[in-house]
């Protein structure tokens, strides 16, 4: 099972057989409350009726068509629209099936396009410590979550660095939104062009907000500053937004709640609330043409997967954001934000309890680890939400995570906190 202990897992499983709107129903007959929102995929609800309608009429009209010199109307008709939520001067998408795929096509388009500039010395990449990018290789070595590195670290691909992380237990502890405290890390970009001149950097990546490392909003500034800095050097900057695109922070994107644009955007997850794999890889115009060299006749940028534009996914991706726009969804969004930071911060003076951090619908109580047991409290707090509350959370060791619907109701979410509580309060 992916990112379980599969063997604590298999003394209790835990297994959904349902689910609809905000609660799944397990094997046993109960109904939980998702405070996960599936895995910061399902943010319109499980089971929308529009998206499920979609994709049962597309599987009896097309169910797949071959992606290689041909296409089919629906993978067109998404890329349309989500070129339209896109910050000014997005023109292209490419399909993928994942996030981690999309961020390995980003990487891929990042060093293609240096090479058809002709700078192909411009092979380095620049990550971030506490970054997530998928498990793919590629994603995996501009990455800086130590342990999904560790197991590989002789296999991951040469001529990558990593910038600090922003994050400062006691410059940015309890922080509502973006921490005042951090802008000056940007700087670590500028050092790494001093050392390998800029000239032969590729691209930079980072996650926006940094998610799965356990919420860390970026600094006042940083991100036009590394936005300041990629421009100085003629670097490529791509924002990773699989989880902030889509209304996590009431915006379609990241990069238009932040106002900064960067060249690539990676996305998957809510691009079809989480109901067929899909991910995109969204490119600036200049990047598009960058490849369009040569005679017509020939293939401009060899990469693809067989499932690149799928007609199901993208039939459940164009329901997807019909629906996003029809319901209003990321103003619902906007309006939940602060709400759901108060009930967040509620456990600031917790005596378990080291650290509260939000912004948007996005949030994380960090527990204090137990004495030689990293990670044993949180993960007793997602077993004890989970059965004795009838509550889904998310534990990334002890730091539990929140990702509430984009169209939650308030009195599910102070209910849903209240169990919380009560399950914090009976751990030790």
């Amino acid at each position: 099972m992916p990112f379980t202990a599969n063997r604590d897992f298999k003394k209790h499983p835990r297994i959904m057989s349902g689910a609809s709107g905000h609660h799944y129903t397990t094997e046993d007959g109960r109904r939980l409350y998702d405070l996960f929102s599936g895995l910061w995929t399902s943010g319109l609800g499980h089971c929308h009726p529009k998206i499920v309608e979609a994709v049962q009429k597309q599987v009896a009209t097309l169910d797949y068509s071959i992606g290689f010199q041909a296409s089919n109307n629906r993978a067109f008709e998404l890329a349309e629209r989500v070129i339209d939520m896109a910050p000014e001067g997005f023109t292209q998408c490419f399909f993928t099936n994942s996030g981690s795929e999309s961020v390995d096509t980003a990487l891929k388009i990042a060093l293609g396009y240096h090479r058809a500039h002709g700078e192909g010395n411009r092979t380095r990449l620049i990550g971030r410590e506490r970054g997530y990018h998928g498990v793919n290789f590629g994603g995996m070595s501009v990455g800086g979550m130590a342990p999904n590195r560790k197991a590989f670290s002789a296999n991951l691909i040469p001529g990558v660095d990593h910038i600090r992380t922003t994050f400062d237990l006691e410059n940015t502890a309890f922080s509502k939104g973006q921490p005042g405290w951090g802008v000056h890390l940007a700087e670590d970009l500028e050092k790494l062009c001093a050392l390998h001149d800029g000239s032969n950097i590729a691209a930079v990546i980072v996650e926006p907000v940094a998610g799965s490392t356990g919420i860390l909003p970026p600094p006042k500034g940083y991100l036009e500053r590394l936005r300041e800095i990629c421009d100085t050097h003629g670097i490529l900057l791509i924002f990773d937004e699989v989880i902030t695109a889509f209304g996590r922070l009431g915006e379609p994107f990241g990069a238009k709640y932040f106002d900064v644009t960067p060249d690539i955007i990676t996305t998957a997850k809510g691009l079809t609330n989480g109901v067929i794999p899909m991910g995109a890889v969204l490119v600036r115009e200049s990047v598009f043409d960058a490849f369009m060299q040569g005679p017509e006749t020939m293939i401009e940028l060899f990469h693809g997967y067989t499932y690149s534009g799928h007609p199901v996914a993208a039939a459940a991706g164009v329901a997807t954001l019909e629906v996003y726009e029809e319901e209003g969804t990321f103003d619902q969004a906007k309006s939940l934000a602060k709400p759901f930071e108060d009930l967040l911060h509620g456990f600031a003076q917790h005596d378990k309890v080291v650290d509260v951090r939000n912004i948007g619908l996005m949030g994380a109580i960090e527990l204090a680890p137990r004495p030689g047991a990293p990670g044993a409290r949180g993960l007793e707090m997602h077993k004890k939400c989970f059965w004795e509350e009838d509550l889904v959370i998310r534990n990334g060791m002890d730091i539990l995570q929140f990702s509430p619907f984009l169209n939650a109701d308030v009195t599910d979410l102070e209910d849903a906190f209240q169990r919380l509580r009560r399950a914090l309060d009976s751990i030790e």
